[in-house]
């Protein structure tokens, strides 16, 4: 079952601001907020049994807020949004993550004037994706104000974690790194959750132990290497060529690469096997 849970963080901002607009910072003393004291009140995390490593189980669709009820200042409508985002980044993310979301809590010192109606909304260009933030607006009473709150939403998944530090041009093998489930939120880098995505693959830096394989931590091999010679094959559709010549940078497996060849021509191909370059005319 997907668990969500909401926990007290850090202080939002409050801003004043005509309707459906998002004005300077202000702190307004004068300003009433008996309104948001649920908002600012964390609820008690919720539980659940912890999956086997590397298999979360499938979250339901209607378990992604089951930690978020009344104490998170949150009414039905605006619980049935956040889930609604929170799903949504889970869909774009594959769908097999267990989602836990961590509410913040508004400053204590903010004073806010009494609003009979909050709408919650996501700012322009951001998504509920590791840390976050959720405007709250007044839009039914004497002053039009805005708050963001801070949220945090994890994404549980598979993932592979290192067993010993790797250096850097290390080639990963199977032993290098075992089954786990990390927070795929942690960072904008997708997971590398898949053995084949890795195994094999060069690391391109020092990575520690325990480290999470994401895709900039690995590259392909390289198949043509500079000053190797390396065959050249030509290829129209209807018939094929090969030459030869001398390859003028490193490629991996479905790079570019030029090759000047044995006439004294430079040409650019694909590289496709080992000292094999193709060229498509």
């Amino acid at each position: 079952m997907g668990v969500s849970t909401v926990r007290a963080q850090s202080a939002a901002q409050a801003v004043s601001a005509p309707p459906n607009e998002v004005g300077r910072i202000t702190l307004d003393p004068r300003l009433g907020r008996e309104h948001l004291e649920p908002v600012a009140r964390a609820a008690a995390p919720s539980t659940a049994g912890a999956p086997a490593a590397g298999q979360p189980p499938q979250p339901a669709a209607g378990d992604v807020l089951a930690g978020v009820d009344e104490r998170s200042g949150l009414d039905d409508p605006g619980r049935r949004w956040l889930g609604e985002q929170v799903q949504q980044a889970q869909a774009l993310a594959g769908g097999a993550l267990r989602m836990e979301v961590i509410m913040g809590a508004l400053d204590g010192r903010l004073r806010l004037a009494p609003c009979s109606r909050i709408e919650p909304y996501l700012p322009a260009g951001s998504r509920l994706w590791g840390r976050a933030r959720v405007g709250l607006r007044c839009t039914e009473g004497p002053v039009r104000w805005n708050v963001f709150l801070p949220v945090t939403v994890k994404a549980w998944g598979p993932a592979w974690v290192l067993r010993n530090p790797v250096r850097a041009g290390q080639v990963l093998a199977e032993d290098d790194a075992q089954p786990a489930e990390v927070d795929w939120a942690s960072s904008p880098a997708p997971v590398l959750a898949d053995r084949a995505q890795w195994l094999g693959q060069i690391a391109a830096r020092a990575l520690p132990a325990g480290q999470p394989l994401r895709d900039y931590m690995v590259k392909r091999p390289d198949i043509i290497v500079q000053g190797d010679t390396v065959r050249v094959l030509v290829n129209s559709g209807t018939f094929q060529i090969t030459a030869s010549g001398q390859a003028m940078g490193n490629a991996a497996k479905g790079q570019s690469v030029r090759v000047k060849l044995d006439t004294g021509r430079t040409v650019s191909g694909t590289a496709v096997a080992e000292q094999t370059v193709q060229l498509r005319i």
